[in-house]
């Protein structure tokens, strides 16, 4: 808790608290405690998680070992390895051996692997060996696993009646309802939840309730089968909370900006203020190729509004798997839209950043504003590409720069400085 509370406004004592509370958490584990452990909630900097991994087309471990690169010189506070092709537990290890920051993982990913290494289909999976990849992920050490718990059989009825534009559009939620509807029983991640619970606070692991009705388009968003799921993880939030282990929630997803605020207030009630985990969310469907923008938009509101930990999304969404420079302009993109959130809802010292670059700014102190602002390599390189040959000014202005014409005001005999 003192690692995770360098850069926060709050102190090791506060944080403690708040995971006390079931306010906040601190991503790390018992096996592989991570270099840079992160605290994620309530009066703390919003953070930024990137997610890598293989799929079954591109399952090249360095390659995945490149992208973590990326998204931590970047800046993400922590990794999700979502890998589904190629050797995934050798993968997952190499990636939390690797990692600085925390590291996430989604179980049920390497169940099914397995069930399709042996031959057999993803409904064919029993429901031990869902619980034990869960097992195996935290005993690896890995710091924070995404359960589908609440993708329950009364939750997918909901789901049947409510038409839906594009259904489950989470792979992780897929897989469970197509195998309770197989095998005609309940979800045993969340009618064993007590194990989970158990497993986690053995390993120290957080465990992140995963939204696996969240809505995959903007017509989605906010219906019966999403809130449905969402009051089933308040329920199991609370049990977890009692039983002293950390809890975030999941969100959204594909959100119409209007209903964003709503939305984060509505999962704070619903699950007793815990640390909210948003993927964007994007604010409209038609823009693949810029969905780190479109989520961007959504996740600056989302912060402001309250969410505590923003999942990345990359130009690729949608179209591919990312490579290392859509990991950082993912990054990049939701570090803009954290501090602007964190602005928004008046974290201590989020603003101070902007007013000391604002006033190098005003100075015309461009090594000054290079070095301090969110990306200093892509802000020289756009500064040099456009370099007038003046140290003073920049070549939109110029001559005409307002400030430079104000200093000369000031400067002019008979003038009094301002």
């Amino acid at each position: 808790m003192t690692a995770a509370a360098e850069g926060e406004p709050k102190d090791a004592r506060a944080i403690r608290k708040l995971v006390a509370e079931g306010l906040a958490v601190v991503l790390t584990s018992s096996v592989a405690p991570p270099e840079r452990p992160c605290a994620v909630g309530a009066g703390l900097r919003t953070k930024v998680n990137a997610n890598i991994g293989t799929s079954l087309d591109y399952a090249d471990p360095e390659r995945e070992l490149a992208k973590l690169r990326a998204a931590e010189d970047a800046g993400a506070d922590a990794v999700m390895d979502l890998s589904t092709g190629g050797d995934i537990a050798d993968i997952r290890r190499r990636i939390i051996e690797h990692a600085r920051v925390p590291v996430g993982s989604v179980p049920i990913y390497s169940a099914a692997a397995d069930a399709r290494d042996g031959r057999r289909r993803v409904v064919d999976m029993t429901a031990d060996e869902i619980i034990d990849a869960v097992r195996r992920h935290m005993a690896d050490g890995i710091s924070f696993v995404t359960v589908h718990c609440g993708v329950t059989r009364d939750v997918v009825r909901s789901l049947r009646s409510s038409g839906r534009v594009c259904g489950i559009v989470s792979r992780g939620g897929t897989f469970v309802e197509r195998w309770m509807a197989h095998n005609d029983q309940e979800n045993p991640l969340y009618e064993r939840f007590d194990e989970l619970i158990d497993m986690a606070h053995e390993h120290d692991v957080t465990l992140s309730l995963g939204d696996g009705l969240r809505p995959g388009c903007l017509a989605d968003s906010m219906d019966r089968p999403q809130v449905h799921e969402l009051m089933v993880l308040g329920e199991l939030c609370e049990r977890a909370t009692a039983a002293g282990v950390q809890v975030i929630i999941e969100g959204p997803g594909h959100v119409p900006i209007d209903q964003i605020e709503a939305q984060i207030k509505m999962q704070k009630e619903v699950c007793g203020g815990a640390p909210f985990y948003v993927l964007g969310p994007i604010v409209t469907d038609v823009a693949p190729g810029y969905d780190h923008i479109t989520s961007a938009i959504g996740g600056a509101i989302a912060a402001a509004s309250g969410a505590d930990f923003l999942c990345y999304v990359t130009p690729a969404e949608h179209l591919s798997l990312p490579d290392e420079e859509q990991v950082r302009r993912g990054v990049m993109a939701a570090r803009i839209a954290a501090h602007a959130g964190d602005i928004g809802k008046g974290i201590p010292g989020a603003a101070d950043w902007d007013r000391r670059f604002s006033a190098l700014r005003r100075q015309r102190d461009w090594e000054g504003q290079l070095a301090h602002c969110l990306d200093p390599e892509l802000a020289r390189k756009v500064r040099e590409h456009g370099w007038p040959g003046d140290d003073e000014v920049c070549s939109m202005c110029g001559e005409y720069c307002v400030f430079k014409l104000a200093d000369e005001t000031v400067e002019e005999p008979g003038r009094t400085a301002q």
